[in-house]
Formats: structure tokens, C-alpha cells, sequence
């Protein structure tokens, strides 16, 4: 009874000394600390909660941290939160969180459970991190980015004014006005592709990907329509230094396919296939159902060296042709580190 009677103040001692430890700790902290119940009831709040929010200490404890959020924020905060205990999964969400000037400041709230040695969860402990400044800085550079891209956009479009104001007055180079309009457009729609978009403008695919990418450059070709041309393979996600290169790569590739290959002939077919190993992008150009072809081209045009310039200058990559009578076969080889930085 004797050990029994000892042990009991020890323990107590010993969880007073463990509690207090905590209370100091947290309360060092630069951010919002506070722990719950197994169940999600809120019983610890630190100093820097009450700094914060500037609320008397206690009235946030069980559910009442809920109105602490701002009012589109709490459905989203709840709903996450909610799952979290259910699940055991651990809880990340950014909210406005209430500051005592009346202010809604963005914050980043986390939590973690804290598992006993049979793996159940006997309390959680979460921060709140003021990320205000830095929500407001990213979104003023979102702005700005959108505005610039905006900017850009209108530059191709200018350009591609001038190109047929110029024609007007040269008939004779109307020709190479069109091939190099084409060019243009091509660039932007690379660049609209990997731009940056706000909600309303963002496109379907969540990722810009290379294959999405030319799934947009040659929506509007017929034979993509009659299913003439085909894109599969691996979705290799692309940013705008290489969207630019690879999209003046393939509306070369498509253009001399109109004029002298498979793209131009009623039957032809063009079938784009990516792959990828381990550091490695692979794509697969091959044309069939075109004009035999009967020898291998010697002179080396524009389009020619603008493709070896993109793909060996701009991509660090190789590009091999094999000109099978039956049609063109291309491949076209880039580190994938060249392809999303």
C-alpha cells in the first residue's frame, strides 16, 4: 500500500511537470498553438491565440473557435476538420481568421494527432500561422503575371497586324506574310496554353501537359476532326520556356505534312505518341497514307533550321528523321528537366 500511496503523487507530479513544460513551450512560440480532445473539443489555446484574435481567454474553447473564422471560410474549415477526426488524417487549411482589430487576416491552420502506444489518438495539437502578408504579396503578383501575359498576347496580335499591313503594299511577298503569320498564331497558343489564368479563364486540364498542348494547336486541323491525326502516350507536364520551342517544332512538322506529306493527302494519317524513361521524353512523329516518298530532301529550308535551332538550342535536345518511302518518321528526344524546370 506503502508504494501504492507514493507512486499516485509521483505521477501527478510528474503530468503537472509535463503540462507546465508544454504551457512554456508553446507559449514561446511565434505562432498559435492550441490542442483538442480526441472528439475535436478545443481546451488549450496559447498566449499568441489571445494576442491574436484578442478574445477573452476560454470563450473559444469547445466549438466556439467556428465564429473566430470568417463566414466563407468556416463550411470549408469544419468540413476538413471534421474529416480529419474521422479519418486520423492529418489537417491543413487556409482561412481569414478574425484579428482583434477586426481585421480578417489569412491564416494557415495545421494539426497533427498524438497517438498512445496502442495507435489511438488521445489529443491534437494545431497551429495557426499568419500568412497574410504573403497571401497579398502572391496575389498582387498573380495580377501582375495575368497582366503581363495579357500584354504579351496583344503583342502577337500586333505583330500579326503588321505582317498584313505590310502585305498590302508587297503583293509579291504575301506567301511568306502567311507562312510567318502562322508561325505567330502557333507561338500563341503555346503561350495562352501555359500562361497564367485567373478562375474564369482557366482552362479544363488541371495541369498544362505536352500532349494537352497539342490537343490545342491542332483542334482546329481536319484531320484531327476525321480522327486522321492521333495524340496518345504519357502526359508530361510542360512550362512556358518549353512550350514555346515544342509548339514552333510540331507547326513546322505539321505545315511541311500539309504541303508535301501525310496531313495532305485524303487518306493520310499522323500518329503522336509520347513516352518517357527515366530522365528522357519521347515523342513519336510517323506519317502513313501519304505521296511515296522518293528521295531525301538535300536542301535544308528555314523551317528546317528552325527546327534543329528549338530543339537542339532551346530544348538541349535530338531530333532524327527517317524518311521511309511510305511516310515521314520522326523522333524527337528531350530531358525531361528541359521540358518543367
Amino acid at each position: 500500500m506503502t508504494s501504492d500511496t507514493s507512486l499516485a503523487p509521483m505521477q501527478t507530479v510528474s503530468t503537472l511537470s509535463s503540462e507546465a513544460s508544454f504551457r512554456v513551450l508553446t507559449d514561446a512560440m511565434p505562432q498559435m498553438v492550441w490542442s483538442t480532445l480526441p472528439d475535436g473539443f478545443h481546451d488549450y489555446y496559447n498566449k499568441r491565440w489571445y494576442e491574436f484574435t484578442g478574445v477573452p481567454e476560454g470563450s473559444t474553447d469547445g466549438e466556439a473557435w467556428k465564429g473566430m473564422f470568417h463566414p466563407d471560410d468556416q463550411e470549408k474549415a469544419w468540413d476538413i476538420w471534421s474529416k480529419s477526426l474521422e479519418t486520423g488524417d492529418p489537417y491543413e487549411v487556409e482561412y481569414r481568421l478574425r484579428h482583434h482589430s477586426g481585421e480578417y487576416r489569412w491564416t494557415l491552420g495545421r494539426a497533427v494527432p498524438v497517438l498512445n502506444s496502442e495507435d489511438k489518438i488521445v489529443r491534437w495539437i494545431g497551429t495557426c500561422t499568419d500568412i497574410h502578408g504573403q497571401k497579398r504579396l502572391s496575389e498582387r503578383n498573380e495580377i501582375l503575371s495575368r497582366e503581363l501575359s495579357h500584354r504579351i498576347k496583344n503583342i502577337f496580335s500586333v505583330i500579326s497586324s503588321l505582317i498584313a499591313l505590310s502585305v498590302k503594299g508587297h503583293p509579291e511577298s504575301r506567301v511568306f506574310a502567311d507562312t510567318l503569320r502562322e508561325r505567330i498564331t502557333a507561338l500563341g497558343k503555346a503561350h495562352d496554353f501555359v500562361r497564367p489564368h485567373s478562375e474564369s479563364s482557366e482552362p479544363e486540364s488541371v495541369y498544362p501537359t505536352v500532349q494537352h498542348m497539342l490537343e490545342e494547336m491542332f483542334a482546329a486541323y481536319p484531320a484531327r476532326e476525321d480522327g486522321r491525326l492521333t495524340i496518345t502516350g504519357d502526359n508530361v507536364e510542360i512550362d512556358d520556356q518549353a512550350a514555346t520551342p515544342m509548339a514552333l517544332i510540331f507547326h513546322e512538322l505539321a505545315t511541311n505534312s500539309i504541303k508535301y506529306g501525310a496531313l495532305g493527302a485524303e487518306n493520310g494519317r499522323v500518329e503522336i505518341t509520347i513516352t518517357t524513361s527515366a530522365e528522357m521524353m519521347h515523342i513519336a512523329w510517323s506519317e502513313a497514307g501519304g505521296p511515296d516518298i522518293k528521295k531525301i530532301p538535300q536542301n535544308n529550308g528555314f523551317g528546317s533550321r528552325l527546327i534543329d535551332m528549338s530543339v537542339r538550342g532551346q530544348l538541349g535536345g535530338e531530333l532524327e528523321k527517317n524518311w521511309d518511302p511510305k511516310g515521314l518518321q520522326v523522333i524527337l528526344t528531350v530531358p525531361l528537366k528541359r521540358i518543367k524546370r
